[in-house]
């Protein structure tokens, strides 16, 4: 399995904090956001991450280095201006592969095994399904979601709405539109697959926390302390 990490937000929410240090170095319980998620991996056996940065990325890269320490190989895909979710993956397509492959969010926390998703990946094959996505429950600061399930589908809309974790699989394929250098947001190419029926999901009930301001990484800190 190979994957890559989404790091090269700019973190506005999050300021005064990120504007001398990328939003994924925060730290939750002693540990960067990013680390987190490579140790995760590693765990889940995966030999190769890609990790894409914009501001301050050089601080990255000197933090996490080749990813020898953490067992694995990272390799880093920069940007010069953040080129959004879509922009940001279309252009580090080179350095993933053309197998299927798994994206999560760097700014965010969870405690889902990345390895019993690695079944999934067989089902993203030619004229199927494009992408898998994995939703949770609605948070207060999100109450509407962003896509209903219904069964293993994702729909644009319906009842069932839940919001995306920022966790998902993706054929290669899906972006195969998008100009690499050019920024594209990922919903639209979502919501353009889940019409045709291409875009799978599962409902995860575990730990899961977006990061998004400051008070709500305070919250996940002291959360870690009690646990």
């Amino acid at each position: 399995m190979r994957a890559m990490i989404l790091a090269a937000g700019r973190g506005e929410r999050m300021r005064p904090l990120t504007d001398r240090l990328p939003k994924v170095l925060l730290e939750v319980d002693g540990k960067p956001l990013l680390q987190w998620h490579v140790e995760k991996l590693q765990r889940a056996g995966c030999k190769r991450i890609v990790i894409n940065h914009a501001w301050l990325g050089e601080q990255i890269e000197q933090r996490l280095g080749d990813g020898s320490r953490f067992g694995v190989e990272i390799v880093y895909s920069p940007e010069k201006q953040a080129l959004e979710t879509a922009g940001g993956i279309a252009q580090a397509l080179p350095l993933i592969g053309h197998a299927p492959f798994l994206v999560v969010n760097g700014d965010v926390f969870t405690d889902l095994d990345f390895a019993g998703l690695m079944p999934r990946l067989g089902e993203l094959h030619g004229d199927g399904f494009l992408a898998h996505l994995v939703l949770v429950d609605n948070p207060p600061h999100h109450p509407r979601g962003d896509f209903a399930l219904n069964g293993e589908r994702v729909a644009v809309d319906g009842e069932n709405r839940l919001t995306f974790s920022g966790v998902g699989l993706y054929q290669p394929q899906l972006f195969a539109a998008i100009q690499p250098g050019k920024r594209a947001p990922l919903a639209p190419l979502l919501r353009a697959a889940m019409e045709r029926g291409a875009v799978s999901g599962e409902r995860y009930g575990g730990r899961w926390f977006d990061v998004g301001t400051p008070e709500r990484l305070a919250e996940l800190n002291r959360m870690c302390g009690l646990l």
